[in-house]
C-alpha cells in the first residue's frame, strides 16, 4: 500500500523480477490491484498484492473492497515517499490500519520510508523525523520502520526482514546453520532464497564476532549477487557458485538446496575451498529435510 508514485512497483520489480534499478523508470503506474504469486522456498507461496495508490483506488479499497483487500493479510507493507507531505496520505494510512485490525488483527506491519536517495546528507535526522511522525500515527500498533532506496542495499535489508517474518521455522534454520558453522569452523553462515537472494536465516555468533563484521554485509551481498546474476543473464550465462579468496578471509557461495544458496565465511587460512564445498555437499540432505518439514 502507499500513495501513487511512492515506488511500490519499482521495488517489487527489483526484488522479485530481478530487474536493475536503472530499468524501473520504464514501469507504468499500477492500475487497481496487481497480484503476483511468487514461489518462495519451494511450497511457500507469497501472494503479493500491489495496490495502486491513486485516490480513487484507495477510496475503493477502503469502502467497497474493504473486506477483500484486508482479509487474510500476513504482512501489510505501507510505502511512504520520504519527501511527501500529502495530508490525505496519513488519513488513508490510518484507515488501512483500522481495516487491518478488523479483518487481519494478527498481521505484521512494515513501513518503508522510501526514496531516501533524494535526501542530501545528513539523511539520518530526516529519517528519524519521518519515523517519529509515522510512529505517532500508528498508535498502539506494532510497526517496523525502514528507510529504503532502490539504489542501495537498504531495500534488501527491509525486504529480508519482511520475508523472514513469514517463514515459520526461521529459528530452526538458524540453529542448524550455527551447528553447520561450528562443524566447518566458519565465522558465519548465511542462507539466501535462490531467486530473490533475500536473507532467510543466519548462524548465531558471539557479540565480539558480530562487532568485527560490517553491519550491512547481508544486504550488500544480496544487492551485489543480484547485480552479478543480471550481468550473467545478459550474456546468456547462468550463475551457479562463487568463491572469493583474500588475505583476510575466504567466502564460498554455493547451492544448498534447489531453493536456497548458502554463503560460508571462513577466516582460518588453513581451511581450503574444497573442504568448504565438501561440507556444503554433506549438509544438503539435512537442509532439504528441514525445508520439507517446514511445508508439511
Amino acid at each position: 500500500m502507499g500513495a501513487s508514485g511512492s515506488g511500490k512497483t519499482s521495488m517489487r520489480s527489483l526484488i522479485f523480477s530481478n530487474n536493475p534499478a536503472s530499468l524501473t523508470s520504464r514501469l507504468g503506474a499500477t492500475i487497481d490491484v496487481e497480484q503476483n504469486h511468487v514461489r518462495f522456498l519451494g511450497d511457500l507461496i507469497l501472494n503479493l498484492w500491489d495496490c495502486g495508490g491513486q485516490d480513487a483506488f484507495m477510496d475503493s479499497y477502503l469502502a467497497t473492497q474493504r473486506s477483500t483487500i484486508f482479509s487474510h493479510v500476513g504482512v501489510m507493507i505501507y510505502v511512504f515517499e520520504v519527501e511527501s507531505r500529502n495530508e490525505s496520505e496519513m488519513v488513508y494510512y490510518a484507515d488501512c490500519l483500522d481495516a487491518l485490525k478488523t479483518y487481519s488483527p494478527e498481521s505484521a506491519v512494515f513501513l518503508l520510508v522510501h526514496k531516501m536517495d533524494l535526501i542530501r546528507e545528513p539523511k539520518e535526522p530526516v529519517f528519524e523525523a519521518r519515523k517519529k511522525q509515522l510512529l505517532d500515527a500508528t498508535g498502539d500498533t506494532v510497526a517496523s520502520i525502514f528507510g529504503t532506496s532502490i539504489y542501495d542495499e537498504s531495500l534488501y535489508r527491509a525486504w529480508s526482514q519482511i520475508v523472514h517474518s513469514l517463514i515459520p521455522n526461521a529459528t530452526v534454520l538458524s540453529k542448524h546453520l550455527t551447528t553447520f558453522a561450528d562443524a566447518c569452523s566458519a565465522t558465519e553462515v548465511v542462507l539466501f532464497e535462490r531467486t530473490t537472494f533475500l536473507v532467510i536465516a543466519t548462524s548465531s555468533s558471539s557479540q565480539s564476532q558480530r562487532s568485527a563484521l560490517d553491519p550491512t554485509r547481508y544486504e550488500r551481498t544480496s544487492e551485489l549477487i543480484k547485480a552479478f546474476k543480471y550481468s550473467c543473464s545478459r550474456i546468456r550465462e547462468e550463475f551457479h557458485t562463487l568463491c572469493v579468496e583474500l588475505d583476510g578471509f575466504t567466502a564460498v557461495l554455493d547451492e544448498m538446496t534447489k531453493n536456497t544458496y548458502v554463503l560460508v565465511i571462513i577466516h582460518n587460512p588453513v581451511i581450503e575451498v574444497s573442504a568448504i564445498k565438501l561440507n556444503i555437499a554433506m549438509a544438503r540432505r539435512k537442509f532439504e529435510e528441514l525445508q520439507r518439514v517446514e511445508h508439511t
